[in-house]
């Protein structure tokens, strides 16, 4: 039986050895760089501290020849912390350090490794098992009390089989089973507490930092063993004085004492010069009295010229008086620890930011006072923290303040005028003229360069204490200050326009840009920043407005109209609902013998308080805001409602048609053509009546896109007309491939025709256009009798306004069709003459 026992455990103990090198070997293929966040340097520092001071603290395990050390927290600690293959390394590597020791035997010393690799192996993995990875030790309390279940039943399992097997822990004629039940059970209580330990060292190296934390734990690891080292001496003090024993007796106590301190001493000593953080001993004056060698890799200096100068020397000025302040309330004992981030001088001249940890401790014998400084370097950290700080009040691309830093000096600037007038200021408001096209037709890298371009002529031509600013995709303000008066501001919005004027060389080619300038004086009756790039953007707006290229000086009048328009805005949202707009009608009459063709339909708004409000006003509000869609539907609708209802009271042949604007923001609605169906259908309007007038402008913004809706438009019936020929962009050689029906000579060239034959011939050119592909033309602004005779005598089809009336309403609508269907509008002698002389304006 005894012999199957020993054959029995031989085995296990290959088998655990063999697991146990394979643990280490799987381990070392698996840990990579990344095991923690700051690559292996941390496990190397915590398998240091554990190897050299952990196995010096130590639990024994009740009843069974074994211990727990401080070094099974730690090898805890790594797999909570950097996961199982550090754990296993960190276990084998601090076992084979503590064995050394006691014994040079190679095969034991990797005997007890591997031992200890197979525990760790098998608790890790039951972690991976139970909860599918790495334990989240700052989740719910039920979770973490899991935890520490598993790992210690896991660890004490693997443990007590390894004592049981490979280390006599089975009595004589005790089975394995048995044995390993009952070590296991004494095994678990004490691993209980090394979990424990390190499940709290992991969640305190969460909160104050993996080093802080480990640095601590070897402060503590000291004392302890600086403990036993006085309580070795007190013994050897003891069995010198005892009678009752030998002197041979009390010189080999005295000896083993004097061993053990020296141990101890020099295992702190270790520690000490080893630690990943920097540490000293520095008395209470300031003299460094030990320091290591992190510490020395900090700071650029060697040990010995630390050691002879103080630490007030090496530190920045600006925190010298806080650190002193804070050491005097350590010595007089009112703190008993003291942290802060501080800078110390590097020895090339630069800083170097710390985690500055302090401490008062004793000196024995003396019981003269000194400091334990722990010194972590946090300057990477530090510059990340400035960059992120400068990178939240400042633009990536141009590297310029943004807006919220622009704000802030503004603030102050206000700020200095309310308290010394004198101290005037300006806000300069740029906006690039153009912008849109050449970021499209020359692409977004381009378009930035040109923005960092214009962002360094600006700040080439501002003095060094102002302040210039990207506040928008191509929106840069400037804040002017110590100013006498506006015209200085004046002054360099001229010469930031003349800087701005010379081309740019962005990528092979020259690049021209011009800018709208807005100038806001600063005043005593602001109160807020932001009313001040208000009024600085308003200037710019009307320097737009104005012409581009060009300056404005804000005054109050802006304001005033400013908020007419903000106010205009805000009434044209619910003017539909209070049923506001109207329409009038403006005939279109045929030149050859006066006959009404149609009408145009005009929108017109009768405000409640303001009364009517001319279309030149609100019309580009809403173009603007986009209401412009909204009121082109109705008045869509209400103009072909009005002319069914027409038809059916009047009807003619060919009957009468009414033609309706189309708003460019219309126009490239996508559903156009199943609104205008829709709306033809709703009034039972013929679609041949509908005339749809679209701007030249409009159309030649996307040829193609145009060409193919207006060819849709066109598929339902309608007729198709251009606005304002001639005004637009030059539109002659793609006309022939729009599906027009007629075009519309704009009236400046007509009511200019009497006076200046220029525009005689521009617009017997667009008649000649127009007969040539098969288009009818509509003369607008026919006012006097000498404009219908040149347009008669040039073939002009049809004419259109004041000569034969003004827009009128839907009842004078009706009078003009009536009589105009019951009068001829000719004379016998073929004389010029309108509808009816009682319709002229």
């Amino acid at each position: 039986m005894s012999t199957a026992k020993s054959r029995l455990r031989t085995a296990l103990t290959i088998l655990i050895a063999a697991t146990g090198a394979g643990a280490v070997l799987f381990s070392l293929l698996r840990l990579r760089q990344d095991a923690a966040p700051d690559g292996l340097f941390p496990v190397l520092t915590l398998a240091l501290c554990a190897a050299g001071l952990g196995t010096q603290v130590r639990i024994k395990i009740p009843r069974l020849d074994a211990y727990v050390t401080l070094s099974d927290a730690l090898v805890f600690l790594a797999l909570f912390r950097f996961g199982g293959e550090a754990a296993v390394l960190v276990a084998a590597a601090t076992v084979l350090c503590d064995r050394l020791h006691f014994t040079r035997n190679l095969p034991s010393l990797l005997s007890s490794a591997a031992s200890a690799a197979t525990s760790t192996f098998l608790a890790s993995l039951a972690v991976r098992v139970a909860f599918g990875g790495a334990v989240e030790l700052q989740g719910p309390p039920a979770l973490l009390v899991g935890a520490l279940v598993v790992v210690t039943l896991a660890q004490s399992a693997a443990r007590s089989l390894v004592f049981t097997v490979c280390e006599g822990g089975a009595g004589d004629g005790e089975g394995l089973l048995p044995a390993w039940g009952r070590n296991l059970f004494w095994t678990s209580s004490a691993y209980f507490a090394a979990v424990a330990a390190s499940t709290f060292l992991a969640r305190l190296a969460g909160l104050v930092g993996f080093y802080p934390t480990l640095g601590s734990t070897a402060v503590i690891a000291v004392a302890h063993i600086g403990t036993g080292l006085r309580a070795s001496r007190r013994r050897g003090g003891r069995a010198k004085k005892t009678a009752a024993r030998g002197e041979s007796d009390v010189k080999e106590s005295k000896a083993a004492s004097d061993a053990a301190a020296q141990e101890n001493e020099g295992l702190f000593r270790s520690a000490f010069d080893h630690a990943a953080i920097g540490m000293a001993l520095v008395s209470a004056k300031g003299q460094w009295l030990q320091v290591n060698r992190s510490l020395c890799e900090i700071l650029g200096y060697n040990e010995a010229e630390l050691l002879t100068t103080t630490f007030q020397k090496l530190t920045h000025p600006d925190d010298l008086g806080t650190a002193l302040a804070n050491i005097k309330q350590l010595i007089k004992g009112k703190l008993p620890v003291y942290q802060m981030e501080k800078r110390y001088l590097h020895r090339q001249g630069h800083a170097v930011w710390v985690l500055w940890s302090v401490s008062p401790v004793r000196e024995r014998g003396s019981r003269a006072l000194h400091l334990i400084f722990q010194i972590q370097d946090i300057t990477d950290r530090k510059r990340a923290e400035e960059r992120l700080l400068h990178d939240a009040f400042h633009d990536a691309l141009t590297g310029l303040p943004n807006r919220s830093l622009f704000v802030d000096h503004l603030k102050l600037a206000m700020a200095r005028m309310q308290r010394n007038a004198s101290q005037m200021f300006a806000v300069i408001f740029l906006d690039l003229d153009r912008f849109k096209i050449i970021n499209d037709s020359l692409g977004h890298l381009i378009g930035d360069q040109l923005l960092v371009g214009i962002a360094r002529r600006l700040e080439a031509c501002l003095r060094p204490g102002d302040t210039v600013a990207r506040v928008g995709g191509d929106e840069f303000t400037i804040l002017l200050e110590d100013i006498h008066d506006a015209s200085e501001a004046v002054m360099v919005a001229e010469r930031l326009q003349q800087e701005l004027s010379v081309p740019f060389h962005l990528g092979g080619r020259e690049v021209f840009t011009t800018a709208s300038i807005g100038i806001a004086p600063g005043t005593v009756e602001y109160t807020q920043p932001e009313d001040v790039l208000r009024d600085a953007d308003t200037a710019m707006y009307r320097a737009k407005s104005a012409g581009k290229a060009r300056h404005e000086v804000f005054d109050k009048e802006m304001h005033t109209v400013a908020m007419n328009l903000l106010q205009m805005e805000t009434d044209l949202r619910g003017a539909i609902d209070r049923q506001e707009f109207f329409i009038q009608y403006q005939p279109i009459v045929a030149l050859d013998d006066f006959t009404l063709r149609g009408f145009e339909a005009l929108v017109r708004w009768q405000h409640p308080t303001r009364g009517l409000i001319s279309p030149m006003d609100f019309i580009p509000v809403a173009e603007e805001t986009g209401q412009i869609v909204m009121i082109g539907q109705w008045a869509l609708t209400e103009a072909c409602r009005q002319m069914s209802r027409w038809q059916r009271r009047f009807p003619s042949d060919p009957p009468l048609f009414i033609s309706v604007n189309l708003s460019s923001r219309q126009f490239t609605q996508p559903d156009l053509t199943a609104q205008v169906r829709r709306i033809l259908a709703e009034t039972r309007l013929d679609p041949r009546c509908l005339k749809l007038e679209i701007t030249e402008s409009v159309v030649m913004e996307s040829i193609d896109s145009a060409t193919m809706l207006l060819r849709h438009l066109r598929e339902l019936g309608v007729q198709l007309a251009i606005d304002d020929f001639g005004t637009g962009y030059s539109s002659l050689s793609y006309l022939h491939r729009f599906p027009i029906d007629t075009l519309k000579v704009d009236r400046s060239f007509v009511m200019r025709m009497v006076d200046n034959n220029e525009n005689i011939e521009i617009v017997r050119t667009i008649l000649m256009l127009a007969q040539n592909l098969g288009m009818d033309v509509v003369a607008e602004g026919v006012e006097t009798k000498d404009q219908l005779a040149l347009l008669r005598k040039l073939g002009c089809e049809n004419g259109q306004g004041y000569y034969f009336s003004r827009p009128v309403s839907v009842g004078g609508a009706e009078k003009i069709i009536a009589e105009t269907n019951a009068a001829p509008a000719a004379t016998a002698n073929g004389n010029v003459k309108p509808m009816r002389p009682t319709l002229v304006a």
